[in-house]
Formats: C-alpha cells, structure tokens, sequence
C-alpha cells in the first residue's frame, strides 16, 4: 500500500518518548498535534523547531486529561486538526510509587485516570473520525503490565488495564481502525533518579545490557502506523530483552 503522511495526536508530546514520536513522524511528513498538561515551554519550543522545518505542520493544545471538558476540547481540536486526525498516540502517563499499605483514593484516581480512563475516552471521542479515515491507535504502555512493577502496583495495575483495552479495541474498532501498543523497557530513568548501583542491577537483567532511546520507541511506534496495515490487536516489546528475566 502506498504511504501517505498522517494527522497525529500524540498525548503527554512535549518531552521524552512523546517529543521523540513527535519528531520522528513529523521527519516521515506527518502533521502533528501535540498535547501537553504542564509543560508549556518544552511544547512550545518542540513547536516552534518543527514548524521551522515545515510551516503549519505543528499545533499545540494544553489539557489535562482528567478533566471531562478539557478532553473533550482537545478531541473537538483532534477532529478538525487538517481535516481530522488519523492517529492517534496515547502517550500520556503519571508513574510514580505507591506502597500499598499507603495508597490513596486521589493516587488510584490520577493513576488510573492517566494511564487508562483518559485513553479511553479520548479512543471513545475520536472514534467517528478514525473510522472515517481508517485510522490507528498506538497506546504506550510497559513491560511492567504482565508482571508488576514492585512499589508500583496501583501503575502497573492502570497499564496492564491498557494493554487490554488494546486488544478490546482491536475487535471493537475493527476493520476501519487498528489498535495497537508499544511497551518500553529502560528507556529513560525516572524523573526521581535511581542510583548509578540501582541502574547497574537492572541492566545486568537486560539481554543487551543497555538501556535503550526513546528513537526506539518511536521507531516502533512508525512501523505499527506505516507499515503493519494487517497489524492489530498487538503489543511491540522494545525492552532490549528485559522481559526474558525474571
């Protein structure tokens, strides 16, 4: 099939594995609208290096996802972005620690709101102009939703929901829209750095022993909304080969 180059939302866009997507798929010239919740001035500058690139090819849109209205706007914008999106990347993510003895109701909310409800209702809300374009969905989600994230159970619980959203969607969306996901390994450390030891440890149970880039990730992302036109239902592991240990 001949490619031709894609309206995208990508959620959570202005840093990290969003803003490599973001680059990446506006390099294969895509249009691309990045959303972003606090970081204002990331997004701004990624928009601005873009367009520089390739003029009007680049939007940007503040929401916080788990607000019902705001992500409501940002669908409204997504759907008459150049015509109407045919991508959508939910990217978008809250991670951080929560021991289970001291898990709050507002952590569970904001978790679950980030990592799954607001995918899902964005999929949900985009879902007629999708189909209109026999569009794709590529959700990020983590090697950690198969086996949990020590520490981290309320996220790991919120991306194994994601994962089965993904193939939930698949057959609800199908044939129009394919549904996919991408699961990282260690790609990026965390915000709240591990230590040099702490790092160390987990890449001697990575078959490549070596984290990877978020290019990697959105090298994987491309493929599923380029080339995999009979692809669905289906999780990418980019993890350098964590996943073989336990």
């Amino acid at each position: 099939m001949t490619y031709h180059a894609k309206n995208i939302l990508i959620t959570g866009a202005a840093k990290r594995i969003g803003a490599a997507c973001a680059r990446l798929l506006h390099s294969e010239g895509c249009n691309v609208l990045l959303h972003y919740r606090s970081s204002q001035e990331a997004a701004l500058q990624l928009c601005d290096e873009l367009n520089d690139v390739r003029p009007d090819s680049v939007k940007i849109m503040r929401a916080d996802l788990l607000d019902r209205a705001e992500l409501e706007a940002l669908a409204r914008t997504a759907g008459m972005a150049w015509g109407g999106i045919d991508v959508l990347v939910n990217n978008a993510s809250s991670f951080y620690p929560t021991a289970l003895a001291g898990v709050t109701e507002q952590q569970w909310d904001e978790l679950l709101g980030s990592n799954l409800k607001a995918p899902f209702f964005l999929t949900k809300l985009l879902a007629e102009t999708l189909t209109k374009n026999n569009g794709c969905i590529v959700n990020i989600v983590d090697i950690y939703a198969e086996r949990g994230l020590p520490g981290y159970p309320v996220y790991s619980i919120a991306k194994a929901g994601l994962v089965a959203m993904t193939r939930i969607l698949a057959k609800e969306l199908g044939p129009a829209v394919r549904v996919n996901g991408v699961a990282p390994g260690a790609i990026l450390w965390p915000d709240n750095d591990l230590s040099e030891q702490d790092k160390r440890e987990l890449l001697q149970r990575v078959a490549l022993q070596r984290s990877g880039d978020p290019l990697d990730i959105a090298k994987a992302v491309l493929f599923l909304i380029k080339d995999a036109d009979y692809v669905t239902g289906q999780i990418i592991t980019v993890d350098g080969g964590r996943s073989l240990f336990y």
